[in-house]
């Protein structure tokens, strides 16, 4: 159980009115979470302070060799007035499995919820009401030390802050278009691609502004090996209707293993439908669209929740999902997903948590 010490900010923002637009990551609130990590010594001095810069050394470790963890999870506001959290404990696991990885410290899953949960208390004015949005949250975590020199870090800052969002795309679920890259790889087998860390995102950037050239608004990323094999999105996990079967590709070690990926595998299955975790070719998607059995596309992430996919762009050449229209799956998925993280279903499954 952690000691937080709590200090409240003495000059309060002001709060966005209920119909002012959220746009994503633009927006934060009063307080931030720190948490400091010694080596030989652990955790320690756990804090809620007033949002402010970060001050560090020019020669922090994080600015020189990446070692960088963050999750992306958020609290919503329950139909019943609470605040609700979504699976936490698998954002807690993830960002463990991520920091090994990245030879940093664990957190104990306790504390990473304990400390997610007093700072969205302290600031749960800031939770938005209005349907579709939510409390972003955003947990890191960088090495500090300065020193210049490849190993890893001997102290750490933990930090959460937290960010009032709308929906993640402009087009809200609205079918969108993705781009699927031939030429750049994100990750490779033996990589870090199954960790959450800024060095797969800024990996993605320049296949991801060329595609926007383009018109497409996410990037579908193929094997590094064959370049012919189905990954994930840029911010998404993906998933195939092939006929009644459900298939998305199989955690390799180079895609992140997803919260939502998760949530839907399971709602799938418990709905009677055939799911598939395996390698799927780009050829094979091609001939079930020329057959007419590809119906539908969709991505799963914390941020956009459920987003369906009306086209993919293969080899330059445009390839229309289901009319460029939500499937009825993705639709159910959307549906239920989202009411059980606002408390209007019941959670058979254990899965929401008030704050």
């Amino acid at each position: 159980m952690l000691d937080i010490k709590i200090e409240k900010t003495k000059e309060p923002k002001i709060h966005p009115k209920e119909d002012d637009p959220l746009a994503f990551g633009t927006i934060f609130t009063d307080h931030m979470f720190i948490m400091d990590y010694t080596y030989g010594q652990g955790w320690h001095d756990a804090r809620i302070v007033p949002y402010q810069p970060l001050m560090l050394d020019p020669a922090a470790m994080v600015f020189h060799y990446g070692q960088e963890m963050f999750e992306g999870m958020k609290a919503y506001y329950g139909v019943d007035g609470s605040t609700l959290l979504f699976r936490p404990e698998k954002n807690a696991q993830r960002a463990n499995h991520t920091c090994h990885r990245l030879c940093m410290p664990n957190i104990e899953e306790l504390d990473y919820i304990q400390a997610i949960k007093a700072l969205v208390k302290v600031d749960e004015s800031w939770v938005p009401t209005k349907e579709g949005t939510s409390l972003y949250i955003r947990p890191y975590m960088i090495a500090t030390e300065p020193r210049l020199g490849v190993r890893p870090s001997q102290t750490y800052h933990f930090v959460i802050i937290l960010s009032p969002v709308g929906a993640y795309y402009p087009e809200g679920l609205d079918p969108v278009k993705i781009w699927v890259e031939e030429n750049y790889i994100r990750a490779a087998n033996g990589g870090i691609g199954e960790a959450k860390t800024g060095g797969n995102y800024v990996a993605s950037m320049k296949a991801q502004e060329e595609a926007a050239k383009y018109g497409y608004s996410q990037v579908l990323w193929l094997d590094a090996k064959e370049k012919k094999y189905v990954e994930e999105v840029g911010a998404m996990n993906i998933f195939f209707k092939i006929g009644e079967t459900i298939i998305t590709p199989q955690l390799t070690g180079s895609i992140l293993p997803g919260v939502t990926r998760d949530t839907c595998i399971s709602l799938c299955k418990e709905w009677g439908y055939t799911v598939e975790e395996r390698r799927i070719s780009i050829g094979e998607l091609e001939m079930a669209a020329k057959e007419g059995t590809l119906k539908e596309v969709w991505g799963t992430g914390t941020a956009a929740v459920i987003s369906p996919v009306g086209e993919l762009n293969i080899h330059h050449h445009p390839l229309k999902v289901a009319d460029g229209e939500i499937g009825e799956l993705s639709q159910r998925l959307y549906d239920t997903v989202t009411a059980i993280q606002l408390g209007k279903i019941e959670d058979v499954h254990g899965w929401v948590l008030k704050v």
